[in-house]
């Protein structure tokens, strides 16, 4: 489903992604792991075509989408959840949810799927009338989850959804991200959390100063001595 080859991202002069190789088939969950600074967020922001690649391709289901805008790749089925959520704070519960199938004109679909989101998470139900803003991490971030799937996304980037959320609500999260993998959405995973992240994915990258240094299956990557005294405290 994805495919990236050769991808560079620069800031200035600071190349934060050096021209990076990986792909996600599709119905995987794939994780990229590394500590802060690595280009794991840089990486997604391209792949969304927030960030514009220095050098390199991008090819989503086939099609080479390397430089396309944000709402073209959200029409053709990719979404991302970003680092810190990014909800509309000032706008309620219900209001963040619409702009998040804007690129959609069914109306009634829109209406069901309004529906399950408050069916997949009951308190942005209780709270759909609430300003984003006045919700707390955890609520924000179910709400940037469901603000995304309301596109309907084939692909979906996640990027640290654990960050800064209480450990009960991590494991909710995370529920919650295995439920969506299961319906057939396709997930690329950034988090810092390597252990959580590795545990519910089928494959990994490990990503150290702007380079992928090791890829293999998730359970070879959770048993490799390297990865387990960088990322899991072991």
């Amino acid at each position: 489903m994805l495919e990236v080859t050769g991808l560079a991202v620069a800031y200035g002069g600071i190349n934060a992604v050096k021209g990076i190789a990986f792909s996600v088939r599709q119905g995987e969950i794939v994780a990229l792991i590394g500590a802060n600074g690595a280009g794991k967020t840089s990486t997604l922001k391209s792949l969304a075509g927030l960030v514009p690649a220095a050098a390199g391709r991008v090819h989503y289901d086939g099609v080479d989408v390397t430089g396309f805008p944000s709402y073209r790749l959200v029409a053709l089925g990719m979404a991302l959840v970003p680092e810190g959520r990014g909800i509309f704070a000032r706008l309620t519960v219900a209001e963040n949810l619409d702009l998040g199938g804007y690129t959609r004109s069914d109306v009634a679909g829109l209406r069901a799927d309004r529906e399950r989101m408050y069916a997949l998470f009951p308190r942005l139900a209780e709270r759909r009338a609430q300003n984003a803003g006045t919700l707390s991490g955890g609520e924000q971030q179910m709400l940037a989850l469901a603000r995304a799937l309301m596109s309907r996304p084939r692909l979906l980037l996640l990027d640290e959804p654990s960050m800064g959320l209480a450990p009960l609500m991590v494991q909710k999260i995370f529920e919650t991200i295995r439920s969506i993998a299961a319906s057939g959405v396709t997930i690329l995973l950034v988090e810092q959390n390597a252990k959580l992240a590795l545990q519910m994915c089928e494959r990994g990258y490990v990503m150290e100063s702007g380079q992928i240094t090791l890829q293999d299956d998730a359970a070879a990557l959770l048993a490799n001595p390297q990865v387990r005294r960088a990322y899991l405290g072991e």
